[in-house]
């Protein structure tokens, strides 16, 4: 068991039924993305709601998100899977949510095994001591995902224990359907084809890249455009190659804790094809910065996607593109801090 704090919220985050804070109101689900959609299956189990619903006073509940580690298509494909939210990031999300609870059921042949009615007896009424539920209306459990919302409820309501059925949460977009369902795979879909703007619209929040700043090749200065360059977590969601204008925070640190926020700049993801560069690198140009970011955290926002990654003839050349690029982007920030 972990409690984690980011941004001044408290969160206990336990891989076990072992010291959970009990009993619990639950929200069910994957939640990778901590999107717009999440946040309606999470807001009736969060302590304001709870707090609203309860006319007598009650024995205090936990608001709880429970899911899955690993991502149950991981287990079954045997891939790792990228994540829009690694766990700090989850972390970081439902603390700030005010959900005070995060319980990662380890997800292996015993969990996948357990019937819809194990799921709800052993793990929820058992384990969780759960005393409400809330679910989107497309949730599945149990083996082979037999289960399904409605089954929950009622299984459920054997012991009492009211369910909370979400709605999915649709949006209205210029696509051929009007009303198109919030959803992870719709928002990795809009990352990879750099839609930036769509993404961070069903997130409800700038898609973000939180990494390491670590030696690079160093070539950037060579030219005049020094970059940072970021290690992320592993399991990070990377958007498709090429540029984009970002905005960032560079994070406090023991020796300097303050967090220098919202500084401006041109983000590059790929393989630098022009110096034949053969692994994927991810590099910020951070406009009128200049000081020592190794080991430094970096925080960088997502504003929009201005251009594929391209080999140019020379290096010359590919120094005339970055200077446009960042005329582009000083522009483009400008007019997105204009309409926020």
């Amino acid at each position: 068991m972990l409690n984690l704090s980011k941004n001044g919220c408290s969160l206990w985050v336990a891989s076990s039924a072992e010291g959970l804070l009990k009993p619990t109101a639950v929200a069910l689900g994957k939640f990778d993305g901590v999107h717009l959609g999440h946040h309606r299956v999470i807001q009736p189990i969060l302590p304001a709601a709870l707090d609203r619903e309860n006319t007598q006073p009650q024995e205090q509940t936990y608001s709880t998100v429970v899911t899955f580690d690993p991502h149950p298509l991981e287990f079954f494909s045997g891939q790792p899977r990228a994540l829009l939210t690694p766990l700090d990031e989850k972390v970081q999300q439902l603390g700030s949510l005010g959900v005070e609870q995060l319980v990662l059921l380890p997800f292996d042949k015993e969990l996948s095994a357990l019937s819809p009615t194990d799921f709800v007896d052993k793990i929820l009424v058992q384990q969780l001591q759960c005393r409400r539920i809330s679910v989107g209306q497309d949730f599945c459990f149990g083996k082979q995902r037999r289960g399904t919302a409605q089954d929950l409820q009622l299984l459920a309501g054997k012991h009492h224990i009211p369910v909370t059925i979400v709605s999915l949460q649709t949006y209205t977009d210029n696509t051929p359907s009007p009303e198109t369902p919030i959803s992870t795979s719709l928002i990795r879909h809009y990352l990879e084809s750099g839609e930036i703007k769509n993404a961070s619209f069903l997130l409800g929040r700038p898609y973000t890249l939180i990494g390491t700043v670590v030696a690079g090749a160093k070539m950037g200065r060579t030219i005049g455009f020094p970059t940072a360059n970021l290690q992320l977590p592993p399991d990070k969601f990377v958007p498709r190659q090429g540029v984009y204008a970002v905005r960032a925070a560079i994070m406090g640190d023991t020796p300097d804790p303050t967090t220098i926020h919202d500084q401006l700049g041109v983000m590059n993801i790929g393989k630098r094809p022009t110096v034949n560069g053969s692994n994927l690198s991810v590099e910020v140009h951070l406009f009128d910065w200049s000081g020592d970011l190794y080991g430094r955290k970096l925080t960088v926002q997502l504003v929009d996607f201005l251009r594929p990654e391209q080999k140019f003839p020379s290096l010359e050349h590919l120094k005339t593109q970055i200077q446009l690029d960042c005329n582009i982007a000083r522009e483009v920030l400008r007019v997105n801090a204009d309409l926020s």
